[in-house]
């Protein structure tokens, strides 16, 4: 199932010799505007799957590419609400300002989960739009292909019906490949996790996992000694269970080594977007490699990944 996105990158005959330049905020929408522009777009990516996307620097490489963009696709529900503005103020650029076609803002086109009724700055790092991270369930990625595709042929009209047939090709695919992560992921329905962060509510929604903990006292705090004590009083042999504690690869490693030494939990490291992990090459490659590593860890003890 590891196909290569290269695959679906399709020049389509007639095509206009016209670039829409795109400007990503992170890498899977980098991915998805490649795939449905094929060579007739110009993909930028702000941030690397190495990278914390709420914390980057507002760097003149990044202003300049704003400058230039016909499309500046993010996750929006603030995920970037500490770089992003400063980046549209500095690119000057009134294209791609939020509002205009030039826009587009992938989590408005989903139901967004975890809505706060309430913002309260103490309960740690708040979104008050809801958690940003749609991309970690691909029933999420289908429905924003699907209002990508359509941005892309409003701006680009010339090249409309290529952005479309690329668009039909992978949705296709897309949909044939969930069907079979499902029927792969049958087995973790139900599984409990431990999470550093709420980055994962909407695999856990996709997969069925429930999350009984996080390894952050409240969202955005570091984790503390005291909490982790905590968790291992909660989780060692004979207290509550657990079978997975999960990060993403830009999260430090030391906290759930720690907690899975303490409690026999296996710690999984998950790539959160495309690039995550030497497997994850591309969009389908990424929930290969989540489902290989998660399916891994429960068939038994293989040491921290």
């Amino acid at each position: 199932m590891k196909a290569l996105m290269v695959t679906l990158l399709l020049s389509v005959p007639g095509w206009a010799q016209a670039d829409l330049k795109v400007f990503a905020c992170e890498p899977e929408w980098a991915s998805l505007a490649q795939v449905l522009g094929g060579d007739r777009v110009e993909v930028t990516s702000a941030t690397h799957a190495l990278q914390d996307p709420h914390y980057i620097q507002a760097r003149p490489s990044l202003i300049s590419a704003v400058r230039r963009a016909d499309l500046v696709i993010c996750s929006g529900a603030d995920l970037e609400i500490g770089w992003l503005p400063k980046l549209l103020e500095k690119g000057n650029n009134p294209a791609v300002r939020p509002g205009s076609p030039g826009y587009f803002e992938a989590s408005s086109f989903v139901n967004r989960l975890d809505v706060p009724e309430s913002v309260d700055r103490a309960q740690g790092d708040m979104h008050p739009q809801g958690n940003p991270h749609v991309q970690a369930n691909p029933h999420n990625l289908a429905l924003i292909a699907s209002a990508l595709a359509d941005r892309m042929a409003r701006l680009d009209d010339d090249n409309a019906v290529g952005y479309q047939q690329n668009a039909e090709q992978f949705l296709q695919r897309w949909q044939a490949a969930i069907q079979h992560w499902e029927q792969r992921a049958a087995p973790l329905k139900g599984r409990k996790v431990i999470a550093h962060h709420k980055s994962w509510v909407y695999l856990e929604d996709w997969l069925g996992l429930e999350e009984v903990a996080t390894l952050e006292p409240v969202p955005g705090v570091p984790p503390t000694a005291s909490h982790l004590g905590d968790l291992v009083s909660r989780f060692k042999s004979g207290g509550q269970g657990a079978d997975f504690i999960i990060r993403a690869p830009y999260q430090s490693d030391k906290a759930s080594h720690w907690l899975a030494e303490r409690t026999g939990i296996p710690a999984v490291m998950l790539p959160l977007t495309v690039g995550g992990s030497d497997e994850a090459g591309d969009l389908f490659a990424l929930f290969d490699d989540i489902l290989d590593r998660l399916l891994g860890a429960l068939a038994g003890p293989t040491g921290n990944q």
